[in-house]
C-alpha cells in the first residue's frame, strides 16, 4: 500500500513488515471464518439430513402398514402402483415398492407403463441393506431416474419379503445450506473488514519496538555508536533493547580502543627514523610510514599498490620474496639515489613465523651516517698513519745517518735542525689530534662568558703582525665592527686564530685580509675574508673534514696538519654556533662563524 505525497515522492502508508504481518493476520482470520463456516454448514446439513431420515423412516413404516398383509408379492403388481402413487401424494415423498428379487413393482415418480423398463434396484445400497439384512438402509445420491439428489430410506416389507423405499428431494436442504453459506460469507467479509483497522492498529503497536530497534541498529551501523534504545518492559523487546544497548556500548569501547591503538601506532611509525613497509601475501602494500616515502620518494598513496610501484629496487623485491618463501629474516644493504644517495640496511621477516603466510614486514635502517663515520675512521687512521710516517721517516733516516758515519759539524747541525723541525711537526700534529679528540668528545671544559669578538680579532691580528708583514699583506678589522658573543673566550680565540692563520698562509703577497663583525637579534656574525688562492667548488663540501687538504704539498710546506678547520667546526658547534665557507678560485675565500649573542 502506497500513496503519493504532495511533492511527488512516494511514501509508504504501511511498511513492508507491517503489510506482511497484516496479511498474515487477515489470512488467519479468513481461515478461521472459512473453517467455522464449513463446520456450521456441515453441522446444519447433518442435522437436516437426520431430521429428513427420521421422517422418512416413519413414513416408510406408514406405507408398510398400507401395503398390508399381502406384502409385495409379484402377483400384486397391478395394485401396487396406485398404492405407491396415492401414498406419495399423501405423504409428499417419493415411494418405491420393491419386490424380494429387486424388481420395482411400484414407483410414484414412474408411470405404470414404464415400470418394466426400470432397472433392478436390488443392488442399491439402502435396498440391499433392507432385503439382505432385514434392517433399515439409507443412502444419499443423485437419482439416475429423475436426475435429482435424494435421501433414500428403505425398510423391510415384512411377510413375503421385499422392501419399501421412500425418498425425499434434498433440494430444500441445499437451499437452506446455501442460504446459510451466503449469510456466513457476508458475516465473515464484514468481520474481516472490521478486523483490518483493528489488526493494523495492533500490528503497528506491536511493531513499534521493532521499528525503534531497526532505526537504532541502523544508526549504529552508520557509526552513531552513542544511540541507545529506551528501556521498556521486561519482555522480549525489552531484552532485545538491553542486548542492543550493551552491544553498542561494547562497540563504542572497542572502537575507542582501536582508534587509540591506531593513533599510537601512527604516532610511533611517524616518529620512527626507520622506514617500515608491510606487504600482504600478494606483495601489495598494507602499511607504509612517512619515513619510507622520504627514503624512496614515491608519489601518491602507498596502501593497496604493488610493492614494485612503491620501492623501485630489484634487491628489495627479491629480499621480500625470499623472506616470504624461506620463513627466516633476510638482511641486505640497499642504496638509494633519490632524494639523495643514502645507504640503507633492510631487515625483512614474514608473519606469522609459522602457518599460512599473511605478509612480510620490511624495516629500512638508514646507516648512511654510520657508513660515513666508518669511512671517516678508516680515512682518519690512514691519514694519521700517513702524516706520522713522513716526519718519522725523516727523523729516523737522519738519526741513522748521524749514528753510522762521521758527519762534519756543519752538516751535522743541518741534520739536527731537520730532525728538530720534524719533531716539532709531530708535536703539533699530536697536539691537534688531542685537541680535536677533546672537542669531539666534549671533554674540554667550556666556560661561556661575554666575549667582545671584534676586540679579540684585533688583538690576534696584532699578534700575527710579523707574519702579515713578512708576506706583505693587509690585515684589518672592518670599521664599525661590533659584537659581544656568549661563548668560551679560549674557544673563540682558537677559532679566529686558525682562520686568520689559514688566511695568511693561503693569501699571495700583496693580498688583503679583512675581519667583519656584526650583531643580529640573537647571534654574532664573524666574517674573515681574504683575497687568496680560493677553494675549488668540488672541494668545498669536504673542507671541514679531518686531514683534508686542497693543495696537499703546499699545506705541508706551510706547516699545516689538516686538522685546523675540523677543530674550528667542532669548537663552533660546541658553542651552539656554526661555521660555513664560500669561495671562488683565484678570487678569495670568506669563512663565516655564527655564535650566540650575549644577553643585553
Amino acid at each position: 500500500m502506497a500513496a503519493r505525497t504532495p511533492d511527488g515522492d512516494r511514501a509508504r502508508l504501511v511498511p513492508p513488515a507491517q503489510l506482511k504481518l497484516l496479511g498474515a493476520l487477515a489470512a488467519l482470520v479468513a481461515f478461521v471464518l472459512v473453517a467455522s463456516g464449513w463446520a456450521v454448514e456441515r453441522g446444519l446439513r447433518q442435522r437436516e439430513l437426520a431430521k429428513v431420515e427420521a421422517s422418512l423412516a416413519r413414513e416408510a413404516a406408514l406405507v408398510r402398514e398400507l401395503v398390508g398383509a399381502g406384502g409385495l408379492a409379484p402377483e400384486r403388481g397391478p395394485a401396487l402402483q396406485p398404492l405407491a402413487v396415492s401414498s406419495s401424494g399423501a405423504l409428499g415423498v417419493r415411494v418405491t415398492l420393491i419386490g424380494p428379487d429387486g424388481r420395482v413393482l411400484g414407483d410414484s415418480d414412474v408411470p405404470a407403463a414404464e415400470l418394466a423398463a426400470v432397472e433392478n434396484h436390488g443392488g442399491r445400497p439402502e435396498v440391499a441393506e433392507a432385503l439382505q439384512h432385514g434392517r433399515t438402509g439409507r443412502d444419499v445420491r443423485r437419482s439416475s431416474t429423475v436426475d435429482r439428489r435424494f435421501l433414500y430410506v428403505a425398510v423391510p416389507a415384512g411377510e413375503g419379503g421385499g422392501a419399501i423405499r421412500v425418498a425425499a428431494d434434498l433440494s430444500h436442504v441445499e437451499r437452506e445450506v446455501s442460504a446459510l453459506r451466503a449469510q456466513l460469507l457476508r458475516a465473515g467479509f464484514t468481520a474481516l473488514l472490521a478486523a483490518l483497522p483493528l489488526g493494523l492498529l495492533l500490528v503497528r503497536t506491536s511493531l513499534r519496538p521493532l521499528r525503534e530497534i531497526a532505526e537504532v541498529v541502523g544508526s549504529i551501523a552508520e557509526g552513531q555508536l552513542d544511540r541507545r534504545l529506551p528501556r521498556g518492559a521486561p519482555d522480549e523487546f525489552g531484552r532485545i533493547a538491553a542486548a542492543v544497548n550493551a552491544m553498542a556500548g561494547q562497540l563504542q569501547a572497542r572502537l575507542r580502543e582501536l582508534t587509540e591503538d591506531k593513533e599510537r601506532l601512527q604516532a610511533v611509525l611517524a616518529g620512527m627514523v626507520e622506514g617500515v613497509l608491510v606487504v600482504d601475501a600478494d606483495q601489495r602494500v598494507v602499511l607504509a610510514n612517512p619515513r619510507v616515502r622520504q627514503l624512496f620518494a614515491f608519489r601518491g598513496a602507498a596502501v593497496g599498490r604493488p610493492t614494485w610501484e612503491v620501492v623501485r629496487r630489484v634487491e628489495v623485491q627479491q629480499a621480500i620474496a625470499d623472506a616470504a618463501a624461506k620463513g627466516e629474516p633476510i638482511v641486505i644493504d640497499v642504496s638509494t639515489e633519490v632524494p639523495e644517495g643514502r645507504s640503507l640496511q633492510l631487515h625483512a621477516v614474514r608473519f606469522p613465523a609459522n602457518g599460512p603466510l599473511l605478509g612480510v614486514v620490511a624495516v629500512f635502517h638508514d646507516v648512511t651516517e654510520i657508513r660515513r663515520l666508518e669511512r671517516m675512521r678508516r680515512d682518519f687512521v690512514a691519514n694519521v698513519s700517513h702524516e706520522l710516517k713522513t716526519p718519522l721517516t725523516a727523523i729516523r733516516g737522519f738519526a741513522e745517518t748521524l749514528r753510522s758515519s762521521d758527519v762534519p759539524d756543519a752538516q751535522r747541525q743541518a741534520y739536527l735542525e731537520v730532525i728538530l723541525r720534524h719533531a716539532e711537526r709531530l708535536q703539533t700534529l699530536i697536539d691537534d689530534i688531542l685537541e680535536l679528540s677533546r672537542v669531539e668528545g666534549r671533554q674540554q671544559p667550556f666556560t661561556p662568558t661575554e666575549v667582545d669578538v671584534a676586540r679579540v680579532a684585533a688583538g690576534l691580528l696584532r699578534d700575527l703582525q710579523p707574519q702579515v708583514e713578512a708576506r706583505r699583506l693587509e690585515a684589518s678589522v672592518a670599521a664599525g665592527a661590533r659584537g659581544v658573543a656568549f661563548a668560551d673566550r679560549r674557544a673563540v680565540e682558537q677559532i679566529l686564530t686558525n682562520l686568520l692563520d689559514n688566511a695568511c698562509k693561503y693569501t699571495e703577497p700583496g693580498g688583503r685580509i679583512e675581519v667583519r663583525v656584526s650583531e643580529g637579534p640573537s647571534q654574532v656574525r664573524v666574517e674573515i675574508e681574504d683575497t687568496g688562492i680560493g677553494i675549488p667548488d668540488e672541494d668545498l663540501p669536504r673542507i671541514f673534514e679531518r686531514f683534508y687538504r686542497v693543495d696537499k704539498a703546499r699545506s705541508r710546506d706551510l706547516g699545516g696538519t689538516g686538522l685546523g678547520l675540523s677543530i674550528v667546526k667542532h669548537l663552533a658547534q660546541a658553542q651552539d654556533g656554526e661555521v660555513s665557507v664560500r669561495s671562488k678560485p683565484r678570487e678569495g675565500t670568506t669563512f663565516t662563524v655564527v655564535l650566540p649573542r650575549a644577553a643585553g
